[in-house]
Parts: structure tokens; sequence; C-alpha cells
């Protein structure tokens, strides 16, 4: 699991400069859900967001069609993706534990976001809709859910 270097998330240059594969899967994966969502490329699919316990941090947004899900990492098992998250997350926390939730909030409304401790589409230093959707446009979706898909029978 990638870990920052602490001050980045607080520094809207240095964010913003990250790939955009830890842009989204540090602070920004909200706005990458929302954006899938605003155009969904596949049908089916819905936002559903990481919740860790009281006292930690590992909150995560993706989307998913109850097997497959799609995020920062592109498409995989959604219980491949879950287990992956938990298990970087209580490597370096220990009793690390966490919910999951559909979402009922728009994930890209400020205000909605900020009541969440989440960045507004506004918020960053450039578009980071733009962003999500140049992101979301590079993926040959139905193959690579397809994929994900195909590794359920190995």
């Amino acid at each position: 699991m990638y870990v920052l270097k602490p001050g980045i998330k607080k520094d809207p240059v240095r964010r913003w400069a990250l790939p955009d594969r830890i842009f989204f899967g540090h602070g920004a994966c909200h706005i990458l859900a929302g954006t899938y969502l605003q155009q969904p490329p596949l049908d089916g699919f819905r936002a559903e967001r990481i919740v860790p316990a009281e006292g930690f941090a590992g909150n995560h947004v993706y989307v998913t069609d109850g097997v497959v899900a799609f995020d920062y990492h592109g498409y995989s098992l959604l219980e491949r993706l879950l287990a992956h998250h938990r298990k970087g997350r209580s490597a370096r926390n220990a009793g690390w534990n966490c919910e999951i939730l559909a979402v009922d909030f728009g994930l890209l409304h400020t205000s909605e976001l900020n009541s969440r401790k989440m960045l507004g589409p506004d918020q960053y230093l450039g578009d980071p809709v733009e962003r999500a959707r140049r992101f979301i446009d590079r993926i040959d979706h139905q193959r690579a859910c397809h994929g994900a898909r195909a590794t359920l029978r190995k």
C-alpha cells in the first residue's frame, strides 16, 4: 500500500501534482466514483464507502455492481478490493476495523462532502472531475470488468 509523505494532502500544489492513481487513491476517490456515476461506462454500478471505526483513518469510496468494483486500481473483484484495503490498514494500525455503507449523498456536492470531511470538486487546485473523466476514458471498461469477473473462476 502506498503511503503519502506527510503534508502532501494539506498542500494543494503537491496534492495536485500526484500521479492520477495516487491522487484518486489518497483523498479524491469520491471524485472518481462520482464522475464514474455521472456517465456510467457500465450499467448496474453504485457507490459504496469504507468507513473506518472511530479514531482510525482509511475512508474509501468506490463503485460496485456487488461482485466487481472500480476505483483507482481499475476493476477488481469487490471482495479482493476490500481485503486489500483491510490488509493495508490493519498492517499499520492494530485494531483497525470498518463498516461498508451505501453512499446516500452526492459525491460531487461540496457541502455534502465537507460534512463528511471530504473535499468538494471546487476545493482542489484544478478540476478533479475533468481529471477523473480523462482517467475513466482511458479504460476499456467492458474488457477490464470482464477480466476481473473471470478471476472468479480461478
